[in-house]
């Protein structure tokens, strides 16, 4: 990703952001009592899935050679009455910038898709639960070849898998977790799991941490676990998620994976290393 493009999912997260708030205070002054906008999640997916099924309209929305203000009244034009009024902003602010392509700002748009989903499991105090269970449900799909094969086997249709996927979780999880899990389906970041790992993620950036994957051959205790989170959470700057995967690949030691960054202290790591070393 161009660092112009990060800038801009930023700048949308902002508008985003401000409309889950602006909807807050709506409430408090009515309720008394903070809430999310309940329906920005669902439209926003909604949105996104009118934009897949359209080329015409995702040119129009995403197209450099027209006006900014012209894309930005297409987006009301096409949306007004059909989805939340915050939904509809988000859109339009989205289609005002410049991206490298139409599907680029089609993502950029289910990314507020999911951060919406994340803020209404944030205000229902299961935000961290949620990240959680989203990560598991990953490496459950992850480790099970039959399972991986049924959620994600394009010739069968995409509400059956979400059936299956609602079917393994109800009851078990939080209901973000099931919105999410169901979503990912569609599988935007190649693959069923890397979809949900790219939610998790999203969820820990909510959070304000980083998610850090640590494969180890035996679970570690919790002071192992506290101190490793300790001097993640000081390499990064920031706290750190830890989120321990048994691995039986790892014959001792410890791998972590650290966003972009693998740190390597297995005995499989030292042995190969040595290997090169005499080779």
């Amino acid at each position: 990703m161009s660092l112009g493009e990060d800038a801009r999912l930023g700048a949308l997260d902002t508008v985003l952001d401000d409309e889950i708030d602006s909807g807050k205070g709506i409430v408090d002054r009515v309720l008394g009592r903070p809430a999310p906008i309940d329906s920005l999640p669902g439209d926003l997916f909604a949105v996104v899935d009118v934009l897949e099924s359209s080329a015409a309209l995702r040119r129009g929305l995403s197209d450099p050679g027209t006006p900014e203000e012209s894309r930005r009244r297409l987006a009301h034009g096409v949306l007004d009455g059909k989805v939340s009024k915050a939904a509809v902003n988000v859109v339009a602010e989205a289609a005002a910038m410049r991206w490298s392509g139409a599907r680029t700002m089609v993502a950029a748009i289910e990314r507020q898709a999911v951060r919406a989903e994340l803020a209404r499991a944030e205000a229902a105090g299961q935000l961290e639960e949620t990240e959680d269970e989203l990560f598991r449900f990953a490496r459950l799909v992850a480790s099970n070849p039959g399972l991986r094969d049924a959620v994600s086997d394009r010739n069968v249709g995409f509400q059956h898998r979400q059936e299956l996927v609602s079917s393994l979780l109800a009851g078990k999880v939080s209901d973000s977790t099931v919105v999410l899990a169901r979503r990912a389906v569609l599988a935007r970041e190649r693959t069923f799991d890397h979809t949900l790992e790219a939610y998790v993620s999203l969820a820990a950036e909510q959070r304000n941490r980083l998610v850090a994957t640590v494969r180890v051959a035996r679970p570690l205790t919790d002071e192992q676990l506290e101190r490793l989170r300790t001097v993640l959470a000081r390499q990064a700057g920031c706290p750190v998620t830890v989120q321990v995967v048994l691995d039986e690949e790892v014959l001792g030691g410890v791998r972590v994976e650290f966003g972009d960054e693998v740190i390597e202290g297995t005995v499989a790591a030292k042995l190969e290393e040595a290997r090169r070393l005499f080779s």
